[in-house]
């Protein structure tokens, strides 16, 4: 059915609407974007302020380009199109896609997944179990890809959640492929950043809140009110008849209490620590899986670590809220062999055990280390190589190498994003936090700025029986220095130093240290 301006406008409260120019009746035949390169004729350009240009500089490009419609928060005046002015641009871009689009979320059950730690692999989980469930046909939008039933699509290289247009655009080709549940990834940036704005959600899943990304939020309760909003959405969400708004949350989460104080029509608690609707018990750990108890079931788990139980008991609560029998959550949860970057062990002919895992954050390389100790044999040792991204939160690099002194035996502090902070200044407070926890550099920890040459150090230092652990960027494809970023995969580099050469491409490979020769 053709839309109006007006017909989008309508999707936006009218206290946010400061003024308009032009005719409100102007038909809408493209979509709503918020890049003046993604313009088609007859669609409508989103002028907002980001973080490194101001989309109201391109407003001529877009109209250029064929807009029929200019929305942003500048007082224009004199525009050959309609000019809308919002109070805020940012906030407004989804609703208005959602409008375009005519609203897909409200023609999908969407399940929303947020957490510091654990949302890609609970949405897998998730997904796997819903594929087996009759009369549901799923799709998703996560940090790997996004899957439309018959086809995926990548959704970035440093972004979780996609920009408000793509993401209805995504909904919208799983409506048309006539998918029935979408489980969405939603991070504190992009909820924060209004790019779920739009999204009518039927369950909210919360795996954790740990410390990460204060730099962005400014204090770790502002960046808990952000992972909240989410919860918020079920209330203000479109009511689907028969599906009522479900939160689920963590037990053992230090903030269990607050979530579960947001209103909602039903919440479920899981956990393993403290009571809960749905609780592990004998939890055993075999050599190719974990096995565990819940609600009278016996379930087996190939991913290896107690915390991908808990991943796995979110997905499990989430299923059975959406009325999903036993014998699909046993089979699902039971066929995911791996998850793309998360303990994803390579192999080569070594003697020695090597992963590559995402994990980036002090709770999540905790995680990673204690699942690491539980693989190895005795005498076996914990070589792990991470770094600590720049432009971002300060607090936990010294975090990290702590972590690492106390839980790995050998340490390597590398390259992670640095962007445009000084990488050397990067390593040295990993290793003040290192030291500062009895770590001695040149026996247990090293410096090693190159990535390429600090895992392939790292395989040279194994012995049999060890593991080698690469942590921070898992299925990531790009490492950016300076405001460039440059082709990487963890993984490739870890079979590259497994083989005998060291992974040199990246601007720091002429600036190797060779401190562990």
């Amino acid at each position: 059915m053709p839309k109006s301006l007006r017909d989008l406008l309508a999707a936006i409260p009218s206290a946010d609407i400061v003024s308009s120019l032009g005719d409100l009746t102007r038909p809408i035949g493209a979509p709503v974007v918020e890049n003046s390169q993604d313009v088609q004729p007859g669609g409508v350009f989103v002028a907002r302020k980001g973080l490194a240009t101001d989309g109201h500089r391109f407003i001529d490009s877009a109209i250029a380009a064929g807009a029929a419609a200019i929305v942003g928060e500048a007082d224009l005046a004199e525009l050959p199109v309609p000019y809308i002015r919002v109070r805020n641009a940012q906030q407004a871009v989804g609703k208005l896609a959602a409008a375009w689009h005519d609203h897909p979320s409200r023609k999908l059950v969407v399940i929303g997944v947020t957490g510091t730690d654990g949302k890609t692999t609970t949405c897998h989980l998730l997904h796997s179990i819903l594929q087996r469930a009759d009369g549901i046909r799923p799709g998703y939008i996560s940090t790997l890809s996004a899957d439309f039933g018959d086809e995926t699509a990548p959704t970035g290289l440093h972004v979780t959640t996609p920009g408000a247009p793509r993401i209805q655009s995504y909904l919208a080709k799983m409506v048309e492929s006539r998918l029935s549940h979408c489980i969405l990834e939603m991070t504190s940036h992009g909820l924060a950043q209004g790019r779920l704005n739009g999204v009518d959600i039927d369950l909210a899943v919360l795996t954790n809140v740990q410390h990460e990304h204060l730099d962005y939020h400014g204090s770790w309760q502002a960046y808990r009110d952000a992972k909240a909003s989410m919860f918020h959405m079920l209330a203000d969400s479109w009511h689907k008849p028969g599906q009522p708004k479900v939160s689920i949350i963590n037990a053992d989460d230090q903030s269990a209490a607050y979530f579960a104080a947001i209103p909602a029509s039903r919440v479920l608690r899981y956990g393993i620590e403290k009571a809960a609707d749905y609780r592990a018990s004998h939890i055993q750990h075999e050599a190719a899986f974990r096995s565990f108890k819940i609600c009278g079931q016996t379930l087996q788990l190939q991913l290896p670590g107690d915390f991908n139980i808990a991943n796995a008991l979110a997905a499990i609560t989430a299923a059975r809220a959406l009325g999903v029998d036993w014998d699909a959550i046993g089979q699902g949860i039971a066929a995911v062999e791996l998850i793309s970057g998360r303990m994803e062990q390579l192999a080569a002919g070594q003697d020695f055990i090597a992963m590559v895992d995402f994990a980036h954050t002090p709770n999540a390389l905790k995680s990673a280390l204690t699942a690491s100790r539980a693989m190895l044999a005795d005498g076996g040792r914990i070589i792990a190589v991470f770094g600590s991204a720049g432009l971002r939160d300060i607090q936990k690099r010294r975090l990290m190498a702590k972590i690492s002194a106390e839980l790995a035996d050998l340490s390597i502090f590398t390259a992670e994003d640095p962007r445009t902070e000084s990488l050397a200044d990067i390593l040295e407070t990993m290793a003040q936090g290192c030291r500062a926890h009895g770590g001695i550099e040149g026996e247990t920890f090293w410096r090693i700025p190159d990535r390429g040459w600090a895992i392939y150090q790292a395989c040279r230092l194994a012995r049999a029986g060890d593991l080698v652990i690469v942590c921070g960027k898992g299925h990531e494809q790009s490492m950016c220095f300076g405001t460039t970023e440059f082709p990487w995969d963890d993984r490739e580099a870890l079979r590259s130093a497994l083989t005998g050469a060291p992974l040199a491409s990246l601007p720091t490979a002429d600036k190797r240290s060779y401190a562990t020769d």
